[in-house]
């Protein structure tokens, strides 16, 4: 527990330096007279590069241990930081939100890491709190970037790259190494044939009903109408009940703290009392209902009260998941796997808000109604899921 304790604390420092930077990227594409397009692009220019760098990082991490990758990431992030403080033209924050992008792929490690040094029977819940306290920097770190923004336009990066330097240090002196956990239970398996990235890559597209792929499909598919939501909320608050930027924060931070209470407190008794497949099929129906339903209250504290279903709903769904594929694959493969979940992940967090968007302008409501349509296929998709073999006798099924 030490150790999942000192990986959350990384994790929630990192994320902080990440959410610092996020919301005043658009203030700082416009003080080099940026092009609403060009905004948009500097956006998803992390999330393209983190979605390349994903697997690479897991392969990575499998071969020469999970700490050298967290630390090595962290340094990426903290220099791509340190850049960005003072850079002076709209081309060098693109070349800085693409280091960070690679910085940033090192999610998949940490999973990895929960994978080697937890007990199969208590993975989703360690994978909870992991993502709960990433979900505690994602609140924190915009209130700390918007009061360093008002000491200048550079403290706000100085401030996440001293964090990352920080965490480098904090990570260094205490973080322990999994790899030899997950060494020895490598050799206690059969022999597994390690595999390109592409070729798993491949086999998730070109065989979506295997065991692994098909949980990698659901985690996408549950990504995509998450952050289909959340990229058309603010607009639909403001055209049916007249929320402006100035406040709609609250509304946000009341769906980080469901998020962070569901995963940090009620999860683990969840998957204890129902196991993590049928906690899984209880995300996902729960967050297609939430997307179903939002559109329909008329009032405001009515549409509130039915969006808790979402933040509900993934925060069930994608620990399960990451559990899941954690006993499905061998311990030798484990990041290389994870990472091409992100990677799928990744890609859907970029198309997410472009689609989203654009059938947005056919009707407000149009967006929920798709995404819960889609969702609402994962749910069968994870209700077509065996129960998890945890043990020895765990293997690939890829």
């Amino acid at each position: 527990m030490k150790r999942i304790s000192v990986l959350m604390a990384t994790a929630f420092v990192d994320m902080i330096g990440f959410a610092i930077v996020f919301p005043l990227l658009p203030f700082y594409a416009l003080r080099f007279d940026a092009q609403p397009w060009m905004i948009g692009l500097l956006i998803a220019a992390f999330s393209v590069m983190q979605l390349t760098a994903a697997p690479l990082w897991g392969k990575f991490s499998d071969h020469y241990g999970r700490r050298p990758a967290i630390i090595l990431g962290l340094c990426t992030s903290a220099v791509a930081f340190a850049i960005f403080a003072f850079a002076d033209s709209i081309w060098l924050l693109f070349v800085t939100r693409l280091v960070q992008g690679i910085g940033g792929g090192t999610t998949a490690v940490a999973q990895a890491y929960v994978g080697d040094s937890i007990e199969p029977r208590d993975r989703a819940r360690a994978l909870g709190w992991l993502s709960a306290a990433t979900s505690a920097g994602v609140m924190i770190g915009p209130a700390i970037g918007s009061l360093a923004f008002e000491l200048g336009p550079q403290y706000p990066g100085l401030i996440a790259s001293s964090l990352c330097f920080t965490n480098i240090f904090f990570a260094w002196r205490w973080l322990p190494e999994s790899f030899a956990k997950q060494r020895a239970t490598a050799e206690a398996e059969p022999a597994q044939e390690r595999r390109s990235t592409q070729a798993v890559m491949l086999e998730v597209v070109t065989h979506p009903t295997g065991a692994v792929p098909r949980l990698i499909w659901i985690y996408t598919v549950g990504m995509l109408g998450f952050m289909s939501m959340t990229a058309v909320i603010p607009l639909y608050l403001q055209v049916r009940f007249g929320v402006t930027g100035g406040t709609i924060g609250p509304i946000f931070v009341y769906i980080g703290f469901l998020s962070i209470v569901m995963r940090a407190l009620v999860l683990g008794k969840a998957v204890d009392s129902f196991g993590e497949t049928r906690v899984m099929r209880a995300g996902a129906a729960s967050l297609a209902l939430g997307l179903f339903v939002i559109p329909l209250p008329g009032m405001l504290l009515g549409t509130a009260a039915v969006m808790s279903l979402v933040p509900i709903g993934t925060a069930m769904l994608f620990p399960s998941v990451s559990a899941l594929v954690s006993h499905r694959v061998p311990s030798n493969q484990l990041g290389q796997v994870l990472g091409v979940q992100q990677s799928f992940g990744g890609m859907a967090r970029v198309i997410a808000p472009i689609w989203a968007t654009a059938v947005f302008q056919f009707g407000p409501t149009v967006p929920f109604f798709i995404a819960a349509g889609v969702v609402a296929f994962v749910t069968l998709l994870a209700f077509n899921v065996k129960h998890a073999v945890v043990g020895p006798e765990a293997t690939a099924e890829m």
